[in-house]
């Protein structure tokens, strides 16, 4: 891969990422609902679930889709219904002090597999997989998913810490539930070009 090529790749990758999109949305909410700290463990499962579904999408998955388009429909109509549940998730997740007793973050292994069912995440996969690999090697692909890797964790980071920031003016349970029905509404307002292409 070219010089230009590397760097038009990270540029794609910066703004793919830092978006706002499902992942972002919800370490957001999670940020204010739980911290930093909890959160660590959800925003490691985006960027390595992410960067290894990279990879084997690179790899072919993706020609399964081309070969048996019906199955795209079902991860779609699966990925919608997920994004819905989650939305109602977040939409009545408990005040702050509760939330730190008895909620629960999303863990690694959820957010990683959260990305197989997340539209955003197919979307990018798809187009750096196919715009920004001059070979369809192993190695080229190695290098995307790599490079979405670095850049995502300091962009989820971003976002869970301004949620977490957030946290400090939602001390009030009327206050976090107008802000967890907001993260609510944007994750669900997320889904309109996957419901409406």
């Amino acid at each position: 891969m070219t010089h230009d090529l590397l760097a038009a790749l990270v540029l794609f990758v910066f703004v793919a990422t830092v978006t706002p999109g499902p992942n972002n949305l919800m370490v957001m909410a999670s940020g204010a609902n739980f911290g930093f700290r909890r959160t660590v463990p959800h925003m490691l499962g985006i960027g390595i679930g992410f960067s290894l579904m990279v990879l084997l999408v690179g790899v072919g998955l993706a020609q399964v889709f081309n070969a048996f388009p019906p199955l795209y429909q079902v991860l779609k109509a699966a990925s919608i219904a997920y994004l819905l549940y989650l939305a109602w998730k977040i939409a009545h997740a408990a005040p702050v002090k509760q939330g730190a007793a008895e909620g629960r973050p999303m863990t690694f292994l959820q957010a990683a597999a959260f990305q197989w069912v997340n539209p955003k995440a197919w979307t990018m996969a798809i187009t750096a997989t196919t715009a920004y690999a001059p070979s369809q090697t192993l190695a080229a692909m190695g290098l995307i998913a790599l490079t979405f890797g670095l850049v995502c964790f300091p962009v989820v980071s971003t976002w869970t810490l301004a949620g977490q920031q957030l946290a400090r003016l939602l001390t009030s349970p009327s206050r976090l539930t107008i802000f967890n029905w907001t993260m609510a509404t944007l994750l669900v307002a997320s889904l309109i070009p996957v419901i409406l292409p």
